[in-house]
């Protein structure tokens, strides 16, 4: 909304007003001028005044009143009249400008009328009455209002491309080269085919606007060509170039499915028939002199736009009119438009879209300012600055989000500016064309561009990045009989159930799902058995190898150490080397599996070992339940005194048996995990070793236990 002062309006002049200079008096009574020393005459109350004189016979008085004349009234003249034409030097202040007529009864306010010398100030302009649009609640009820996403589902890799056909298809696109089918049910969505489009990286996609095909562009130099009905892939060119954009420039009823695609290194813009081969229908090879950021089809009037990095913006028309400059736009000359207001700000569009009658243009900068134009005029028509240091001057201003995280966010931004990722953000409009939808570092905003007004923001709550956004509304279409407005007009409750799904699709930064924001609110976002995110893809062997490492820490130690009645023995634990050995023991050791238990085996010189919770040496098993298998490591051997050691019965039988060595024992390597070492109570391991025991069973005569083990 323009908030600069409205310059002020200039009096209208009266009917009655002399053509040179306003009149000294009020115009509803005006001046007449009688003989000299004529005595003034005052009508009494309720006296309607005299008639007016005509417009001519005003401008006659006016003429001869500048010869010196006098002009004859039907009221006497009074004496502030005849003084007044009498002196030239007020005769030349009365032809300044006037604020406002004087009251001719009062003489006193008429000569401080005379008095004024200089401009005056004109009248206060009238408050402008704030913009609103009719039936604003009825086009917000069709667009989603919940502050949280209600489902999210997953591709392999980062999804980048998002898009929603008239055919009631959500597509989306990934990083890897992978397309995703989609179709839009009642309530939600249901999926439908998965695609490998690409062997590299999707450059960009587009879908026709009749909704009935959709290409993909990648660095692998191929397009390939679907049919979205049928889900199918029905044809593939070899473009030889590296694509940047790609965009369907035909509309319904054209011979020639023509699609247009530029080169990304350089400005050449390529014209295919999309159901035909890789030879080019037309080139453009001098339209832009830049990489070309957009290419889009304004289907109400026919004409493509195209932009580059120079920030030009560029009108044409496609294949049945001989890709000229179009013919219905309302300019001829690109000077008479604001087209060059992105060359100017050193900027370029990275997103373009058009309203669904055509009319309004939305673009959204590099420099992050929302710019919408007028298309027939190319006229600018509203600037929203959604730059960084607007968000940090509103954040001062009134606090949006708490103060971490709005320095999280920023640095996201700041991210996302750094990989170029801010061209993957695009801005939509709804159906009625009076909202337009884009993301921000605050959520998805919902901008009314008829009253210049923030509706709503979605997803302000969530911790990620809206990037690309894709808009379905209405209700999804099934193959049955259409709705008759007798039908619409009955009682039917089934059809009375069928209700509009309003539903925002996006993606986010650095996030192998989409987010579907709807008019209903998740049920429990906190709980750890929310189902809102749906794991639709089997985790990759590099996810599940991550997700191992990364509950590690949280399970195993390096060090522990062991109370027993005899005294504590410090032990240091090796879980790189032998994760599943050290796990399993201090697991157990957490759990209190190891307290009570006696050191049921010693041989004098050798070892002592427990972890049996038998005391006879065949008891015992490993978190798992049963055993696990052996893990012997190089650096780790039997080669010194005071080592750490499972106990086993053969290979790959561990269980939760373990024993400390008082000598080197070089023969048991490779054959017993090694997973520790003692640093400090050797000398309880001495005791300990040097008790009496039974010789057929080594089983010492007096029990010495293990109170318990502290893991740190």
């Amino acid at each position: 909304m323009n908030v600069a002062p409205f310059p002020a309006r200039k009096p209208t002049p009266s009917l009655q007003s002399s053509p040179a200079g306003p009149m000294a008096e009020s115009t509803s009574r005006p001046s007449d001028v009688g003989a000299p020393g004529s005595p003034e005459r005052r009508e009494p109350p309720g006296t309607l005044p005299p008639p007016l004189l005509p417009v001519t016979t005003m401008a006659a008085a006016s003429r001869l009143s500048r010869r010196g004349a006098h002009v004859i009234s039907e009221r006497p003249a009074r004496q502030s009249d005849v003084s007044t034409m009498a002196s030239p030097e007020l005769e030349r202040k009365r032809k300044l400008p006037v604020a406002g007529g004087g009251d001719p009864a009062a003489s006193d306010e008429e000569d401080e009328e005379e008095r004024w010398v200089g401009p005056l100030p004109g009248e206060a302009a009238q408050a402008k009455k704030r913009r609103v649009l009719e039936f604003e609640h009825v086009y917000l009820e069709n667009l989603p209002s919940a502050s949280m996403y209600e489902r999210s589902y997953m591709h392999r890799d980062v999804i980048t491309h998002v898009a929603c056909t008239k055919t009631d298809f959500i597509i989306t696109a990934s990083h890897d080269g992978h397309v995703k089918f989609w179709k839009k049910i009642e309530e939600g969505i249901e999926f439908v085919k998965h695609f490998r489009s690409h062997l590299g990286v999707i450059e960009s996609i587009a879908v026709s606007s009749e909704g009935a095909l959709f290409c993909s562009v990648g660095d692998d130099k191929a397009m390939k060509v679907f049919d979205v009905v049928n889900f199918d892939m029905i044809n593939m060119l070899k473009l030889g170039y590296h694509p940047g954009q790609c965009e369907w420039v035909y509309c319904p009823g054209d011979a020639i499915s023509s699609v247009a695609t530029s080169e990304k290194s350089t400005g050449k813009i390529f014209i295919y028939d999309g159901r035909g081969n890789n030879q080019p229908l037309h080139v453009f090879d001098k339209l832009h002199m830049s990489p070309l950021t957009q290419i889009r089809l304004n289907p109400v009037y026919k004409v493509v736009v195209s932009s580059d990095k120079s920030g030009m913006i560029e009108y044409w028309t496609g294949t049945p009119h001989e890709y000229k400059f179009p013919k219905n736009v309302n300019w001829e000359y690109k000077t008479d438009t604001d087209l060059y207001e992105f060359a100017k700000c050193k900027a370029y569009p990275s997103s373009i879209s058009f309203s669904p009658d055509g009319k309004k243009m939305a673009t959204l900068g590099s420099d992050r300012k929302v710019r919408i134009f007028r298309f027939l005029t190319g006229k600018l028509m509203r600037v929203f600055d959604e730059s960084l240091s607007m968000f940090t001057e509103l954040q001062q201003m009134r606090q949006q989000l708490p103060d971490m995280e709005f320095g999280r966010r920023m640095a996201v931004e700041r991210e996302l500016e750094k990989v170029d990722a801010v061209r993957l953000i695009n801005i939509i409009f709804d159906e009625t064309g009076h909202f337009v939808l884009y993301g921000t570092m605050l959520g998805i905003k919902v901008i009314n561009v008829e009253t210049n007004r923030c509706i709503r923001i979605l997803g302000k709550q969530e911790n990620i990045r809206m990037m690309q956004l894709a808009l379905f509304q209405g209700v999804a279409k099934k193959h049955r009989a259409a709705i008759t407005i007798e039908m619409k007009a009955s009682e039917n409750p089934v059809l009375q159930n069928i209700q509009a799904d309003p539903t925002v699709i996006c993606t986010a930064f650095k996030k192998n799902r989409f987010y579907m924001f709807t008019k209903r609110e998740p049920e429990d976002t906190k709980s750890a058995d929310s189902d809102r995110d749906v794991f639709n893809e089997k985790p990759s062997k590099e996810e599940v190898m991550a997700a191992t490492q990364a509950e590690g820490p949280k399970r195993v130690s390096d060090s522990a150490i062991i109370h027993t009645s005899m005294g504590d023995i410090h032990v240091k634990l090796f879980p790189v080397e032998c994760p599943k050995t050290v796990e399993n023991f201090c697991v157990h050791s957490r759990n209190g599996y190891y307290n009570g238990h006696i050191i049921h085996r010693i041989i004098k010189g050798f070892m002592i070992q427990t972890g049996d919770p038998t005391g006879t040496g065949m008891g015992g098993e490993s978190i798992w339940g049963g055993e696990f298998e052996d893990e012997f490591h190089s650096t780790l051997r039997h080669d010194r005194p005071y080592t750490l050691s499972m106990a086993n019965a053969g290979p790959n039988t561990n269980g939760s048996q373990f024993f400390i060595t008082v000598v080197p024992t070089p023969w048991l390597d490779n054959k017993h995990s090694v997973f520790g070492r003692v640093t400090k109570g050797m000398e309880v391991v001495q005791r300990i070793s040097n008790v009496k025991v039974n010789p057929k069973t080594d089983k010492p005569y007096e029990d010495i236990s293990i109170i318990n083990i502290t893991v740190k």
